[in-house]
């Protein structure tokens, strides 16, 4: 530190605090929000966090000081327990006759309220998906609008609910639905749906999961006006209210014998409690097959990755793609899934 010039030594300090908010970060998928609501935050900005460090090392490798370690250390600590942020390693691509391609996608409301300026936007989301072919479509925030045909699924459940709009969870099957149903989180439109689904001699299990909204507008000006405290107050109970429909939602699937897939919006990272919860011991298809960063939510300022698409060990997953089409404020996945 001595050596360091009286910047650099600012820089340093910044760098400290930084690399400790992310060592606390890691801690995260431990900690129930509902006793740490206020830390639980911290998950949302663990990929900013983790870019800041990695800027930081770079910095402090250019002018070959030590204090690099420091920033190397914490971004060691975060590969050793939660793997990459970004994914270097190309897309694997495996065909074979028993793949199943899954797709989820949160359209929300198909543009119902055109949040987005672009014209015919719901027709679109449906050439894209018909373009993309899905056997399974897993959709958050469905809405039954008039334009929207697709029938070019055979089978369908939707559980809706709303007065004057009608929306919710819906998931789309090329193979027949033998069962279906929702688990209902009170006091919000948000649900989980089910449907159990047959292929060939199988019946596969597939869960659709809408966790409770943060509602933060991306907008830069609109967060510069709000109250901080209030936003982290009210981030933190929602926090709490996703634990406990995560709580009710793994009640459901612990009587579930079936083969599953579990496709959703968690409205959080994978660096959450919920993600941890819901996930198990099931394998999280952007980490087995994916690149890059694997976006789901259109956030400017970093990356995020707030949609999933879990599965059993019963399936190898022998594809994932994230895509780029700006339709809604997230963006559509889409795994591959081999039956053994």
């Amino acid at each position: 530190m001595k050596k360091l010039s009286f910047i650099n030594k600012i820089i340093y300090y910044i760098n400290v605090i930084v690399a400790i908010l992310l060592l606390l970060s890691f801690a995260l998928p431990f900690l129930p929000p509902k006793t740490f609501s206020i830390l639980s935050v911290l998950n949302l900005g663990v990929s900013f966090l983790i870019l800041v460090n990695v800027l930081f090392f770079l910095y402090w490798l250019v002018k070959l000081k030590k204090q690099l370690m420091l920033s190397l250390f914490v971004l060691f600590i975060g590969y050793i327990s939660f793997g990459s942020l970004y994914k270097f390693s190309s897309s694997k691509k495996i065909e074979s006759p028993n793949n199943i391609k899954v797709m989820n996608y949160n359209v929300r409301l198909f543009n119902l309220y055109n949040w987005i300026t672009e014209k015919h936007v719901e027709n679109k989301i449906v050439d894209f998906i018909k373009a993309e072919a899905p056997e399974i479509l897993s959709i958050q925030e469905y809405h039954p609008h008039e334009n929207i045909d697709l029938s070019f699924f055979k089978y369908k459940y939707e559980k809706l609910s709303g007065n004057k709009t009608k929306y919710g969870q819906a998931i789309f099957s090329q193979f027949p639905i033998v069962n279906s149903g929702s688990i209902e989180f009170p006091d919000t439109g948000n649900n989980a749906i089910f449907a159990d689904i047959l292929k060939g001699s199988d019946t596969v299990r597939v869960y659709n999961i809408h966790l409770e909204s943060l509602r933060i507008n991306t907008n830069v000006e609109t967060l510069k006006n709000e109250d901080s405290e209030r936003l982290f107050k009210r981030i933190g109970e929602t926090f709490k209210m996703q634990q406990f429909q995560t709580e009710l939602f793994l009640m459901h699937k612990k009587q579930c014998t079936y083969k599953m897939i579990i496709c959703g919006d968690f409205n959080n990272t994978a660096f959450s409690y919920v993600y941890s919860k819901i996930k198990g011991d099931l394998n999280d298809t952007f980490k087995e097959a994916g690149n890059g960063f694997g976006r789901t939510y259109n956030f400017k300022f970093f990356p995020v990755r707030i949609d999933f698409i879990f599965a059993e060990e019963s399936f190898s997953v022998n594809g994932f793609k994230a895509y780029n089409e700006c339709y809604s404020d997230h963006y559509p996945i889409m795994a591959t899934l081999g039956l053994k």
